[in-house]
């Protein structure tokens, strides 16, 4: 994975959010980009406890969020369309187009993308 900027996909978050030692390896002395869906997903579970809470806090402090504007929300209809992707996923991967950066996932529905960089991740 060349460059030091990378947008993870929530399963890679939550993968981390879990202990996975690889992927922190993986992503030491990278910028890590989040879209702001994925900070939806990670504190929409109704079981999070303040402990979890708090890890997912001081993980997204670590992480740039992309927020959504005008071009996102056109690159997500057009992905959608395209694609067929889920409106999560779509707006996950227009922010990786729009800011020009690999896009970390173990989710397969990605790999059919050919407008961005996926670095697919397999969990072991």
């Amino acid at each position: 994975m060349n460059g030091n900027r990378i947008l993870a996909d929530t399963n890679i978050i939550i993968y981390l959010l879990n202990g996975n030692n690889s992927l922190s390896e993986l992503l030491e002395n990278k910028r890590v980009y989040l879209s702001f869906i994925t900070e939806i997903e990670l504190f929409s579970s109704k079981s999070l406890n303040n402990t979890e809470i708090k890890l997912i806090n001081s993980l997204l402090e670590q992480c740039i969020i992309v927020d959504v504007n005008s071009i996102i929300k056109q690159e997500a209809i057009y992905f959608r369309k395209k694609y067929n992707l889920k409106i999560p996923d779509a707006l996950i991967a227009s922010a990786a187009k729009y800011h020009n950066i690999p896009i970390i996932t173990s989710d397969s529905a990605f790999k059919k993308i050919s407008e961005i960089n996926i670095f697919y991740y397999e969990v072991s």
